[in-house]
């Protein structure tokens, strides 16, 4: 009985230390959608559309953007001595495919997941990095944003590899934040998830599932 007992708390123990080490984001629940704050792109015509969705592994996030572009904001602290990497899972249903997305004119991506850290009292001085599920370069492609080199866009997916079905990624934030604006950042303090069209002036679909972050 003993042995038993033992077993049972280095089980929950494990299990603990693993909850510990995972920070979830967002839940995708529609009391969750109504509260995040919505931030429409200057200039963009129209407002993406989100809608919540379920499949076998649990609530999902639906993105449609045509000629539109909005995010949606969440305030959170994320100890990236702790939990370091962030995890994505996502899946893009209709791409944009010949638009050059590092410029101007072009500057939009089926899906984005931007993690913020806050270096001044105002928006503008922030810095981002902005994980992208790309429609035509290469995953590792990186390169500063043709608006403002405070935000870096870094290609994790491509739908050149994978379109239309899910996929599951993972960075190291705390190392990327060194790596692109040479900054030794130890607490984000917000993420934001959009879909956008509005330079492109064309139509995507994208889905967004399971974002957290993990000590590996």
């Amino acid at each position: 009985m003993k042995i038993f007992i033992k077993v049972l708390l280095s089980l929950f123990l494990a299990v603990s230390q693993l909850v510990a080490n995972e920070v979830r984001v967002f839940e995708f629940t529609e009391i969750e959608l109504s509260e995040l704050q919505v931030r429409k792109v200057r200039g963009a015509d129209n407002n993406t559309l989100y809608s919540i969705g379920n499949n076998e592994n649990g609530n999902f996030l639906k993105s449609v953007a045509d000629n539109a572009a909005s995010g949606l904001g969440k305030e959170i602290k994320i100890d990236l001595n702790k939990t370091p990497f962030i995890n994505i899972t996502w899946k893009i249903e209709k791409d944009l495919s010949g638009i050059n997305e590092n410029t101007k004119k072009a500057h939009d991506y089926a899906a984005r997941v931007f993690v913020i850290k806050k270096t001044g009292v105002t928006p503008l001085s922030n810095r981002a990095i902005n994980y992208v599920f790309s429609s035509n370069n290469d995953v590792g492609f990186y390169s500063p944003s043709p608006y403002t080199k405070k935000s870096i866009d870094n290609v994790l997916s491509t739908t050149k590899d994978d379109f239309d079905k899910w996929v599951t990624v993972k960075a190291n934030v705390k190392e990327d934040f060194k790596r692109f604006h040479n900054l030794n950042v130890n607490e984000l303090d917000g993420l934001a998830i959009m879909s956008d069209t509005d330079n492109s002036k064309l139509k995507t679909i994208a889905y967004f599932q399971n974002i957290y972050f993990s000590s590996k």
